[in-house]
């Protein structure tokens, strides 16, 4: 794991912005690390019985959100591949199981980029209330702020899944296999 000066956040961030984006680099940091260091057959099983979430699933779901809320919402674009040709309409848990066609590094380059994206589309507005170009929840446009602490809540959610994965993973799967 990297040198956690590097993504941990600052104690006393100089303002609301850098705080929010550092938790946001946290949150990703993690979500990613959970995924780095297994194999196709581990980032792809079915490591609780509970539920169908997988690790790579996670972090490929994690990928789209970025892309959705940063490109799709903020600055009003259509979204990049993969989702410009996914079939999201029909099936909007394809990042989840989707992902067991993809390599582990397929998935983390994937979601590196959309993070990079992320960055440069908030950093293509000076203030938190720039206003979303793109409404949602059919109440009308959030702003950067609202969208920055959602992506903080939905990473550190998942990264909270990861754990649990990570662990059962770790620990050689679900009891009986």
């Amino acid at each position: 794991m990297s040198d956690p000066g590097s993504w941990f956040p600052h104690l006393r961030p100089a303002d609301e912005r850098t705080a929010l984006e550092q938790f946001l680099d946290q949150y990703r940091h993690i979500a990613a690390s959970k995924l780095a260091d297994l194999d196709l057959a581990q980032a792809s099983a079915r490591a609780l019985e509970a539920t169908h979430l997988t690790v790579g699933g996670i972090v490929k779901h994690l990928a789209w959100a970025e892309d959705r809320w940063f490109q799709g919402k903020l600055l009003g674009l259509e979204l990049p591949e993969p989702w410009a040709s996914a079939p999201l309409a029909e099936d909007p848990d394809w990042p989840f199981h989707s992902s067991r066609h993809d390599s582990v590094d397929e998935v983390l380059s994937l979601y590196a980029s959309a993070c990079i994206r992320s960055r440069d589309a908030a950093g293509r507005f000076d203030s938190l209330d720039a206003v979303a170009a793109v409404p949602s929840y059919g109440k009308g446009p959030v702003n950067l702020r609202w969208i920055l602490v959602h992506m903080i809540d939905e990473t550190a959610r998942h990264a909270g899944h990861l754990d649990l994965l990570r662990d059962a993973i770790d620990r050689g799967g679900p009891p009986g296999t």
